[in-house]
């Protein structure tokens, strides 16, 4: 996980458990994202009691978009790491935040990943952000 190039838009102060420190492998970030909004963003890096990498993002009036989405993903991790957004069990659910999607990484597994021809063709793709709706 990477918090160099969010580095800027750390929050350190006023958002209480959150505050952080330049170089402090958690906090919370107000970042501006593709659609011109500001995202904001809470990180953890793994630790010994939670092996999991997160990022959760969050707008003030709607939930992030997949743009939106895949833009943070690639501001905290390489292009070459998978990250998954996941749909617990409805016993498990959680929700502190009407408008709050999250990423989430296994610091100590590979996350499986179905065969690419189960998701679709690969000569199909479509540039990123495009649509033919």
């Amino acid at each position: 996980m990477n918090f160099d190039k969010v580095e800027s838009s750390r929050i350190t102060q006023g958002f209480g458990r959150w505050n952080s420190l330049p170089g402090d492998r958690y906090g919370a970030f107000l970042i501006y994202g593709p659609c011109g909004r500001p995202l904001k963003v809470i990180a953890s890096d793994s630790t010994a009691e939670i092996p999991w990498e997160h990022v959760s993002v969050s707008l003030n009036k709607r939930t992030p978009n997949w743009v939106e989405m895949c833009f943070i993903k690639d501001l905290f991790w390489n292009d070459d790491e998978p990250v998954m957004q996941l749909h617990p069990r409805k016993a498990d659910y959680i929700n502190n935040h009407e408008h709050c999607l999250h990423l989430w990484k296994p610091a100590n597994a590979e996350i499986p990943l179905p065969p690419t021809e189960a998701v679709g063709y690969k000569e199909l793709n479509q540039k990123e952000g495009t649509s033919e709706h």
